[in-house]
């Protein structure tokens, strides 16, 4: 196991430097930078850009280098914690993602828990009563979840609190709490407002989780060990927890990969429809805007948590079912 371990973490870096090539060639793939948009918008507002200023600032930052250069430099720094400088908000990165990050995690978390707390009953309940009318239901309202995009969703909330209620359910704490440090108060807010954007966000991933833990369970339940134990008079409910449940649980075990930087970037369309403060409208800004560091950096960070996922999710897969193995060669 440690060998291995070892083996996936060397493995790592070939694959983040290519990452980082690819994310750095991309976000400078349109013509001009951040300065350029700026001035063209400048120019499109009526206003005058100050253009040596501007070409002060495009060699303070180098951005009058070549792209070899600025990239080392950009990865040099990564390397050393520097994750650049934003231009639009005049900020280290670290300082502006920090101040978004904590939100986002809990709306995160918070979605996580509520998409397993409603996910694993209902696939458990539908995959046991298959055909009745119980599953018909409950497949119903799960093809429902998976239809309606989350931002349909969120449209249609916020219409009806507005309506029936006469609040608004946009953002994550109240006006007198944003851009101040995290206190009791601003906690209670922030749990308030939390619920709609959960149930919101988690809406799709609870539909899709019900149906394919229904899907893995109702094969298990057919295997032969399944019905032998049923047949040496083990109780139904200890029979299931023991073997099906557990061997059903692959898909959710490899989707930790997938799970630790949705923690960090969340739902970017349903953040920016209900006006959350948290990182996704952040990444979106900064690459409408060409913000080279700040959605660069960002992008890093996410790709960091998904190669360190992946590596958790196969050493989980391993331990939950002895059947996977960690090396790919045949056992005698």
């Amino acid at each position: 196991m440690i060998r291995y371990i070892l083996k996936r973490i060397l493995i790592m870096i070939p694959t983040l430097i290519v990452t980082s090539a690819l994310i750095f060639t991309v976000i400078n793939l349109p013509e001009g930078d951040y300065f350029e948009t700026l001035a063209a918008e400048m120019q499109a507002q009526g206003e005058k850009a100050d253009m040596s200023r501007i070409e002060f600032l495009k060699k303070e930052y180098g951005f009058d280098r070549p792209p070899v250069e600025r990239y080392v430099r950009w990865v040099a720094g990564l390397l050393q914690g520097d994750m650049g400088y934003s231009f639009e908000y005049q900020r280290p990165v670290r300082e502006i993602v920090g101040d978004r990050l904590l939100l986002t995690m809990m709306v995160s978390f918070a979605t996580i828990i509520f998409t397993w707390i409603v996910a694993f009953p209902i696939g458990i309940y539908s995959a046991t009563h298959q055909y009745s009318w119980g599953d018909y239901g409950l497949t119903f309202l799960g093809l429902v979840g998976l239809a309606v995009p989350h931002f349909l969703l969120a449209l249609v909330f916020m219409y009806f609190a507005n309506v029936w209620f006469g609040t608004s359910i946009g953002g994550l704490v109240d006006p007198a709490y944003l851009n101040q440090p995290m206190s009791w108060a601003k906690l209670r807010s922030v749990l308030e407002h939390l619920w709609i954007p959960v149930i919101i966000i988690g809406a799709g991933g609870t539909a899709g989780m019900i149906r394919a833990l229904r899907a893995n369970l109702l094969d298990e339940l057919q295997k032969q060990y399944y019905v032998t134990a049923r047949a040496k008079g083990l109780p139904p409910g200890k029979a299931l927890r023991k073997y099906p449940l557990r061997m059903s649980l692959n898909f959710f075990i490899s989707d930790i990969g997938d799970i630790l930087p949705s923690i960090v970037s969340g739902a970017e369309v349903v953040a920016i429809v209900l006006s959350l403060q948290t990182t996704g409208p952040l990444l979106i800004r900064a690459l409408q805007s060409q913000d080279m560091y700040l959605a660069g950096s960002f992008l890093m960070f996410l790709s960091f948590l998904t190669v360190i996922g992946v590596l958790i999710s196969d050493i989980a897969l391993a331990i939950l079912d002895p059947r996977i193995r960690l090396q790919g060669a045949a056992t005698k």
